[in-house]
C-alpha cells in the first residue's frame, strides 16, 4: 500500500503550509503587535520593547517565507489564483515588512535625536503589514472577489487582525517586561482584547452567511458539534484572559507583588495563542478541502505526486532545522528583557 499517494501528499503539504502560516501568525504576530503599540513617548520603554523582540523577529518571519514557498511549489495553481488577486495588497505587505526591517537597524545607527523618526517608521510599517494581512484575509473569506461588500468586509477584517496582533504583542510585553511598561502593556491588551473579541464574533456571524460551503460545514452533524466547540473555547479564553489581565493590573503597581506577578504573567500570552490557534483551525476546517474558496481544492491544485515526494524530502530536513533553531533562540533568550544593548 502506497502511503505517499497523491491524496496523502496533498494533505501532508496542505498541513505543512497551514502550520507554517499559523506559526507565522503567532510568532511574527507578537512582534508586529509590539510595533503597533510601540510607546513612542517614552524612549526607555521603546528601547525595552524593541529589545524584547530583537533576538526573535528575523526567525519569526522565516515561517512566512516557508509558507508562501510551500504554497508555490506544492500548490502552484492555487498560488497563481491567489496571488493575482492579492498582487497589490501583498506588495504593500512586503513594503511594510521592509520598512520594519530598515527602521529596526537604522534606529541603532543614527544620531539619538533622529531615532524617533525610525521608531515612527517602525510603527507605520507594522500597521501596513498587519492591515494588509487582515484585508487579504477578508477578501479570501469573501471568495477572492473585489466587490463593494467584500472591500468593506476586507477593511473591517484589517482592523480586526490589527487588533488581534496588538493583543498578542502586548501580552508578549507582559511576559517579557516588568514595572510601568508591563502595566502599560496590560492596559493596551485589555483594549485590544475587546476589539479582537468583537472582530472574531463578527466573522463567525458573517462567514457562514456569505459562504454556502462554510454554512454547510458548520451545520452538518456530527462534526458540527466539534466545530461549535472551537468558538466556545476561544470566547472562554477571552473571559479568562480578561480576568488574568485584571489580576495582573492589580499586582503590577505593587513592588512587593512582583514575584507573584511573574508567576502569572505568562497566562495572557498563552490564552492569546489558544485564541489564534482556535480561529485558524476554525477557518481551515470551514474551507476544507478548498484552497481557493469554492473553486479549487487542495487535491486539484497539488503538484504531481513525483514532484511532491522530492519536495517532501527537503521539507523533512528544513522544517525541523528551522524549528530547532527557533527553539534554541527562545531558550537562550528566555526570561525578562533587561534592556537594549548594541555591540
Amino acid at each position: 500500500m502506497n502511503y505517499l499517494d497523491a491524496h496523502s501528499l496533498s494533505l501532508i503539504f496542505a498541513g505543512l503550509t497551514a502550520l507554517s502560516i499559523l506559526l507565522y501568525a503567532i510568532l511574527d504576530g507578537y512582534d508586529l503587535g509590539v510595533g503597533l503599540t510601540l510607546p513612542l513617548k517614552n524612549e526607555v520603554w521603546s528601547d525595552t520593547a524593541i529589545a524584547s523582540i530583537g533576538p526573535f523577529w528575523d526567525a519569526n518571519e522565516t515561517w512566512l517565507v516557508l509558507g508562501v514557498g510551500l504554497l508555490l511549489v506544492a500548490f502552484p495553481a492555487a498560488h497563481s489564483a491567489i496571488l493575482q488577486v492579492f498582487y497589490l495588497p501583498a506588495s504593500l505587505l512586503l513594503l511594510g515588512l521592509i520598512l520594519r526591517g530598515v527602521s529596526f537597524d537604522f534606529r541603532a545607527k543614527v544620531h539619538p535625536k533622529n531615532k524617533k523618526h525610525w521608531d515612527i517608521t517602525f510603527v507605520v510599517g507594522s500597521y501596513i503589514a498587519t492591515s494588509m494581512q487582515g484585508f487579504m484575509l477578508g477578501i479570501y473569506i469573501m471568495g477572492l472577489e473585489y466587490t463593494f461588500t467584500s472591500i468593506v468586509f476586507g477593511i473591517f477584517s484589517a482592523l480586526c487582525v490589527t487588533a488581534a496582533y496588538a493583543l498578542i504583542g502586548n501580552t508578549w510585553l507582559i511576559l517579557k517586561t516588568t514595572g510601568d511598561l508591563q502595566a502599560h502593556a496590560i492596559k493596551n491588551a485589555k483594549r485590544a482584547g475587546v476589539l479582537t473579541f468583537m472582530g472574531i464574533l463578527s466573522v463567525c456571524l458573517v462567514n457562514p452567511l456569505v459562504n454556502a460551503n462554510v454554512f454547510q460545514v458548520w451545520t452538518t452533524a456530527p462534526f458540527a458539534y466539534f466545530y461549535a466547540a472551537i468558538p466556545i473555547i476561544c470566547f472562554a479564553m477571552f473571559v479568562f484572559g480578561y480576568r488574568a489581565l485584571s489580576r495582573l493590573s492589580r499586582l503590577s503597581g505593587d513592588a512587593k507583588s512582583q514575584a507573584v506577578t511573574s508567576r502569572y504573567d505568562w497566562q495572557p500570552f498563552a490564552m492569546a495563542i489558544i485564541i489564534f490557534v482556535g480561529c485558524f483551525i476554525g477557518l481551515a476546517l470551514s474551507f476544507y478541502p478548498f484552497v481557493v474558496p469554492n473553486e479549487l481544492t487542495i487535491y486539484e491544485a497539488a503538484s504531481a505526486p513525483e514532484s511532491l515526494r522530492i519536495i517532501l524530502i527537503g521539507a523533512v530536513v528544513v522544517i525541523p532545522v528551522i524549528a530547532l533553531y527557533s527553539a534554541f533562540v527562545y531558550y537562550a533568550f528566555r526570561g525578562k528583557t533587561q534592556g537594549l544593548k548594541y555591540y
